[in-house]
């Protein structure tokens, strides 16, 4: 009976396992896919001679604003997404902090999605195409 539960929990790790590894691999491709909509957003920004801006990001709680060094283009209206002029994307949320009040708040690169808010539970997924597309539009005029 032993044999048994210990080769079925075997089992159940291995599968476990493989599931996990598969949705690494198709989140790999789709920030593949992603990055790729950045890259030729980025360069469709210079070509129409849009300028990038220095990003600021929000606390947590959205009570404090903190610069960054990141220079890019805001995607939504609500500032909370940007893409860098590197071609990185950024999610523009920090930890509060008194030395980012000072000092400037620092930024990693977030690994791209196709559908921007996607799991999320306010209902406001969209493509990330979608968002470059209106950003490219709206040109210099922009929340």
């Amino acid at each position: 009976m032993q044999d048994e539960q210990a080769a079925w929990r075997e089992q159940q790790r291995r599968a476990v396992a493989i599931r996990a590894a598969a949705l690494e691999a198709d989140r790999t491709a789709e920030a593949r896919q992603a990055t790729a909509l950045l890259d030729d957003f980025v360069r469709r920004a210079a070509d129409a001679g849009l300028a990038p801006h220095t990003l600021a990001a929000r606390s947590l709680d959205g009570r404090s604003t903190y610069r960054t060094r990141i220079r890019g283009w805001y995607l939504k209206s609500d500032r909370s997404v940007a893409v860098g002029d590197d071609g990185e994307y950024y999610v523009l949320t920090v930890t509060p902090s008194l030395r980012a009040r000072f000092a400037g708040a620092e930024l990693s690169p977030s690994m791209p999605r196709l559908i921007v808010g996607a799991g999320g539970r306010d209902g406001e997924s969209i493509p990330l195409a979608t968002l470059l597309d209106r950003r490219l539009t709206a040109g210099d005029v922009w929340p």
